[in-house]
């Protein structure tokens, strides 16, 4: 399969943790540009530049991938740099855990604000800069699927439908372009952010619902992403690959 991505740009926002990540550093060792968004920890992400062993390749920029003055400044600082963008992924987001009753106005528009408003619009904006051949590759969740969501997940897993249909309109929007438009949709991954404050009971519990039994782990989400942005993938676009170890089929 034609997997390098020699002389492609990748601009991810989000990418200098977790999962995002992972995906930088995959995306550079196959040969990629890579823009890295990040929110405030300029000190990681340029730690993550260094451990790419390729920093004259890869370049750090500051925004809120929430916000559309932010996201212009990324795309025209990625393209500054590159001269244009092959691979966009936006996997900058947030998982509140809100139900009806206890979801605020303030926590739907700052959720919404990043996970569905920050694709959007940078998508649009990326996309006059985006050739035949070019990928974007957006981020659901596998809970959209599964049998058992409890109420706190109401917030975020509305967002997340939003992406999945967003992945489906778009992928026949920009077909003309030959744009390929995808989305992964992760179970539960062994992030920082994700590990968080849950007891090594109730993590193994969440394994328990797995059938290999264990927590994903972040580079076997960059590996799809990566096969995604690449050429072995032409022919796949409008779809939602859940990647979760079959907890939800």
């Amino acid at each position: 399969m034609a997997m390098s991505l020699a002389g492609k740009t990748a601009l991810i926002t989000g990418g200098s943790k977790g999962i995002g990540a992972a995906t930088s550093l995959l995306l550079a060792k196959e040969g990629a540009n890579v823009a890295i968004n990040f929110s405030s920890d300029a000190a990681a992400a340029d730690a993550l530049i260094e451990k790419t062993g390729a920093p004259e390749r890869c370049i750090a920029i500051k925004g809120d991938a929430g916000s559309v003055p932010d996201i212009e400044k990324m795309v025209a600082a990625t393209v500054e740099k590159f001269g244009q963008i092959d691979l966009l992924i936006p996997c900058a987001g947030i998982l509140p855990m809100k139900d009806l009753e206890h979801t605020s106005e303030e926590d739907f528009t700052k959720t919404f604000n990043l996970n569905v408003k920050g694709p959007y619009f940078l998508a649009q904006k990326a996309v006059p800069h985006m050739p035949t051949g070019s990928h974007i590759v957006l981020f659901s969740t596998s809970l959209t699927t599964a049998a058992m969501v409890s109420p706190p997940y109401l917030l975020y897993n509305s967002t997340k439908g939003a992406i999945e249909q967003m992945t489906r309109v778009l992928a026949k929007d920009l077909a003309s372009k030959g744009i390929n438009v995808n989305a992964v949709a992760p179970g539960p991954t062994a992030t920082e952010l994700f590990l968080k404050g849950k007891p090594e009971a109730v993590l193994k519990a969440i394994s328990g619902n797995i059938p290999f039994g264990r927590l994903g782990e972040p580079d076997e989400i960059a590996s799809t992403i990566a096969f995604l942005c690449s050429a072995a993938s032409k022919w796949v676009t409008g779809q939602v690959l859940r990647v979760n170890g079959g907890m939800s089929l």
